[in-house]
C-alpha cells in the first residue's frame, strides 16, 4: 500500500477514529495526543494491512490501544475507569452510526462557526480544562451561574442548528 494511500484512507476516516478515541477517554484533552500516536503506529506498520477495506478495524485497534496507554499514564492523576468497563465500552461503540457521527460532527462545526466568536469561546468554555467557566466569568465581569445558563441557552440553540443541517430520516 502506497503512502499516499495511507494517508487518504487516515484522513478519511480522521472523524471516526477521533470519535472512538474520545469515547474511550475521559475528556477530550487527550484525543488529539491519541490520535498522533495512533497514526505513527499505524504508519510503522502499514505493511500488516491487507486491503483498504479494512483500514478502519485495524485503525480502530491501533486507537484503541494508544487510549489504554494514555489512560494508564493518566490512572495516577485522577479516578478512571477500569480495563474491563473501557473494554465494554469499546466493544460497544456504534459501527453502523460511524456515518451518522460523521454528518454530526460536520453539522456541529458549521453551526459553530455560525456562531460569533464571543458565543463560541463562551460554549467551548467548559470543554477548555477545569476552571476555565470561571475564569472566563471573571474576564466577563459575570458570575459562573449567569455564565453557565447562558451556556445552555446556547447549547440549546447549537443543538436546533445541529438538527436542522442533519438529514432527516427516511421510513422504512
Amino acid at each position: 500500500m502506497k503512502d499516499e494511500h495511507f494517508l487518504r484512507l487516515f484522513l478519511k476516516n480522521e472523524d471516526v477514529l477521533r470519535a472512538y478515541a474520545r469515547s474511550l477517554l475521559p475528556s477530550w484533552d487527550g484525543v488529539d495526543d491519541v490520535l498522533q500516536e495512533a497514526s505513527v503506529v499505524m504508519w510503522k506498520k502499514l505493511s500488516q494491512l491487507e486491503e483498504a477495506e479494512g483500514f478502519l478495524p485495524w485503525a480502530k485497534v491501533i486507537v484503541r490501544l494508544e487510549c489504554l496507554k494514555a489512560r494508564r499514564k493518566s490512572a495516577r492523576e485522577s479516578l478512571v475507569f477500569s480495563d474491563e468497563v473501557y473494554a465494554l465500552i469499546a466493544d460497544e461503540f456504534p459501527e453502523s452510526n460511524e456515518e451518522s457521527m460523521q454528518q454530526r460532527a460536520q453539522a456541529l462545526s458549521k453551526c459553530l462557526s455560525q456562531i460569533d466568536e464571543r458565543a463560541r469561546a463562551i460554549i467551548l468554555a467548559p470543554y477548555s480544562g477545569y476552571g476555565s467557566v470561571k475564569s472566563l466569568a471573571e474576564s466577563l465581569n459575570r458570575t459562573e451561574n449567569s455564565l453557565y445558563k447562558q451556556i445552555g441557552r446556547l447549547r440549546e440553540k447549537l443543538t436546533s442548528c445541529v438538527k436542522q443541517q442533519l438529514p432527516t430520516p427516511t421510513a422504512r
